[in-house]
């Protein structure tokens, strides 16, 4: 195979672009735009239309124009064209010259052009005329920069050979976007109106002012001509007659003319589309590799298949099983780094949310001591006991093991949450089946539900076996000797005093709630020791905002605020102290009531209890007046109960997560990978159970298309770079000319780049085609227009 030039290139690259499009994405070749730039005087619209021929819509099918501003509408005769370009700039400027920076774009559609941005910008022009501003040179430049700015932009700079080219805009203009010269190729144009004699020799063979990329000159119609409607074909002949009959271009020829334009841009294209290539083959082998496997199990996909169907739901429920038993028992894969869920919200109940409630019901001492104290009371009679009756503490501890199963009722409901929530997670991947889905979840939910209720009843069980028999020869029990001996304020520090004093429990953000005429509320580092609590500025822990000890502090529930978005909780003085400054309490808020409920875990760690809602005293005053024996007898009786009541809490605080993780969590592993799929099979037709949604038919095809379509790209790819002819860059060239031949501009490389020259997004692309050189019957040009700026409506006169 020979090398390729752009022409045969033209084919391939509309086939790449095909295969992308075929899956609604871009190739992302970032085909270079191509600005033509020059004076108002330059010629340089009638370089554009020599380039592009006056015919440049040929017939033929599937070749049309349309208009961006007049989408929908098809153009097939070039007339149309102008007089539409005229009209939309007479609606955006008016009649009267006026400019504006609203591009007109225009799209050539061809099967035989490359998808290629071709910009006419408006000429430089000094002075105001008609209803153009004061500043049009500013405006004009500022348009000019939107577009030459961006790196992919190649620009042709137009000069007339009867001016001096020191001072041509275009060389300018382009310098101080390309200093290094990559971008722009110089265009010289009215050569055969030079004064007889005379030529432009030096500038074209790159020796009076040379470019990094040289001079092409261009023989453009005249106003005659295109009057005339002279075509493309005898303008391109005529052009060809002047540099090979002209003393001064004869021996360059070859290299002069708008063919030899053309073909210079093809190269400059075949170039990058080369360069570009090795970057999107590796993404594109990068695709691949990813969606081999995906793609694997519908390569031979069989819609009507029954096997398929059995085989599919075969893996869909051992992968339910799995999933669910991942989340359940943690795995080291697929770690969900957002929020906790599954076995993790479950151990948060069981370890920090399940041992808070059972504090909520054990701490209220005032209503204890007033049961104690009925009991003994009741228990004598008439008489006056002179020896504490063990009957009244077996009553007190019975009615405190009773309450006891409401924090364990609630702590299984919120297991039966997580679990129906796993369930559904589980089933997310259930989802291209719909009925499967629909079914599994079903099942699940009601077998787990089935179980919920038998673990309720086997812990209501445990309670009960807790409530026939009270063991007061348990190793842990204190027994009537030591009760006596221990007084209320000895037991509360030593339960306070369980951790070291030194050890850090707790670090973390809180939100402390402050009135708004007091600074409204603000975020701080909370560090929660056995001791006290302390608040930073921030995580660092350097600037200490305050620290307040623990001693006599309690927690207490905040309603939520109507505005307020958090979860609230307080810290307050049992002794009615302030807390913080003039504050009797510190609201501290969280994000949500999972934080509040894990923080109070904490607390209650450094020996912070929630406080008890405290009724009204109803009972009689002689109830409180207690001589000093029943006060002994029932300070004796409140430390017996309080040390039981910690044995049976032990207890149950150990057993209610065996329990829960028994019958309901292992069962529910158990019941799903061992008679799940026997329930299913059992629910009706299998056909309809693995009736596949829409959605996942049309992911599966897009899938398929798009592995198809990217081998196709990387074997159209290796053809084009590895039979593509490049050439390399050009030399770099002395180019202080400019500096010298206008002393009050600075080195282009020490003036600063205009507040506009920033690289803009890319105009609209449009399918154009690139030019060959003109075989004898040259072929429909092949650059399409691109963006037109109003107010200088194509065939400007040169």
């Amino acid at each position: 195979m020979g090398n390729r030039g752009m022409e045969d290139l033209i084919p391939l690259i509309n086939k790449l672009q095909d295969a992308f499009s075929c899956i609604g994405q871009s190739c992302n070749l970032d085909l270079p735009q191509i600005a033509v730039v020059g004076g108002q005087s330059a010629g340089k619209s009638s370089v554009l239309e020599n380039f592009v021929g006056r015919d440049f819509l040929p017939r033929g099918s599937g070749i049309y124009a349309e208009f961006l501003h007049c989408k929908g509408r098809k153009f097939v005769d070039f007339d149309e064209v102008r007089l539409e370009i005229e009209a939309e700039t007479d609606r955006i400027t008016g009649s009267n010259k006026g400019i504006s920076a609203v591009p007109i774009n225009l799209r050539v559609y061809s099967p035989n052009v490359l998808n290629l941005t071709l910009i006419d910008l408006p000429g430089m022009t000094k002075v105001a005329v008609g209803d153009q501003p004061a500043d049009i040179e500013h405006q004009i430049r500022d348009m000019l920069l939107q577009f030459v700015t961006k790196e992919s932009c190649l620009i042709l700079a137009v000069t007339p050979a009867n001016m001096d080219l020191a001072n041509s805009d275009a060389l300018k203009i382009s310098k101080e976007v390309d200093p290094q010269g990559l971008r722009t190729i110089g265009v010289i144009t009215k050569l055969d109106l030079m004064d007889e004699g005379t030529d432009a020799r030096d500038i074209l063979e790159n020796k009076l002012l040379p470019l990094r990329r040289g001079y092409i000159g261009v023989v453009n119609r005249s106003q005659k001509d295109i009057d005339g409607r002279k075509d493309i074909k005898a303008a391109l002949a005529a052009e060809r007659k002047f540099f090979l009959s002209h003393p001064g271009y004869r021996h360059m020829a070859d290299r002069m003319g708008t063919p030899h334009l053309q073909k210079t841009l093809n190269q400059q294209l075949t170039n990058h589309i080369r360069d570009t290539l090795p970057g999107l083959r590796s993404k594109l082998q990068s695709q691949l590799l990813s969606l081999e496997k995906e793609v694997e199990e519908y390569k031979n996909f069989k819609p009507d298949d029954p096997t398929r169907k059995t085989k599919a739901l075969l893996q869909m429920v051992q992968q339910f099983g799995v999933d669910f038993e991942k989340r359940i028992e943690g795995s080291g894969d697929q770690v969900d780094t957002v929020e906790l869920s599954g076995g993790a919200r479950i151990n948060r109940i069981f370890h920090e949310r399940f041992p808070f409630e059972l504090v909520k019901m054990e701490f209220d001492e005032k209503e204890l001591r007033r049961e104690i104290s009925y009991a003994i009371k009741n228990i004598h009679g008439v008489r006056t006991g002179l020896f504490t009756p063990d009957m009244a503490f077996e009553a007190i501890v019975k009615k405190q093991i009773i309450k006891l199963k409401e924090p364990c009722l609630k702590c299984m409901d919120l297991v039966l949450q997580e679990l129906i929530n796993t369930v559904r997670q589980c089933s997310n991947k259930l989802v291209s089946y719909p009925r499967l889905r629909e079914e599994t979840e079903r099942i699940v939910t009601t077998y787990v539900r089935e179980r919920d209720s038998k673990t309720k009843d086997q812990v209501l069980l445990l309670i009960d076996i807790e409530l026939s028999y009270i063991n007061t020869n348990h190793e842990d029990f204190i027994g009537f000797a030591n009760a006596q001996q221990r007084s209320t304020a000895t037991a509360t520090i030593n339960n306070k005093k369980r951790v070291m004093p030194n050890q850090v429990i707790r670090r973390g953000w809180l939100t402390i709630n402050i009135s708004i005429m007091k600074g409204g509320s603000k975020d701080y580092w909370f560090v929660l020791t056995a001791e006290s609590l302390s608040w930073y500025k921030d995580e660092e822990e350097k600037e200490k905002k305050y620290m307040l000890p623990l001693d006599n502090l309690k927690l207490r529930d905040v309603e939520k605020g109507f505005m307020s978005t958090k979860h609230t909780f307080a810290i307050f003085n049992t002794e009615s102290r302030n807390v913080y400054k003039d504050l009797r309490q510190i609201e501290l808020a969280c994000d949500t009531q999972e934080d509040v409920d894990s923080w109070k875990a904490s607390f209650l760690r450094a020996g912070v209890y929630p406080e008890k809602d405290q009724s009204e005293d109803s009972g009689p005053a002689e109830s409180f007046s207690m001589d000093p024996q029943l006060e002994r007898q029932v300070e004796t009786i409140r430390n017996l109960v309080d040390s039981y009541i910690g044995i049976v809490n032990k207890s149950i605080r150990d057993l209610m997560p065996k329990t829960i993780m028994h019958l309901m969590i292992n069962s529910a592993k158990d019941f799903i990978h061992s008679e799940l799929l026997a329930y299913l099979y059992s629910c009706g037709d299998q056909g309809s159970l693995m009736e596949e949604s829409a959605d996942q038919a049309q992911r599966r095809d897009e899938m398929l298309r798009m592995y198809h379509a990217l081998k196709e790209a990387l074997v159209i790819i290796g053809d084009i770079s590895t039979t593509t002819i490049s050439t390399p860059i050009p030399p770099p060239v002395d180019d202080t000319w400019r500096s010298v031949a206008n002393p009050r501009c600075p080195p282009p490389q020490a003036r600063p780049l205009p507040a506009a020259a920033c690289i803009p997004s890319r105009p609209p692309a449009v399918r154009g085609a690139t030019p060959g050189p003109p075989p004898a019957n040259p072929p429909n040009p092949a650059f399409a227009l691109g963006p037109v700026p109003p107010g200088l409506p194509p065939g400007i006169p040169r």
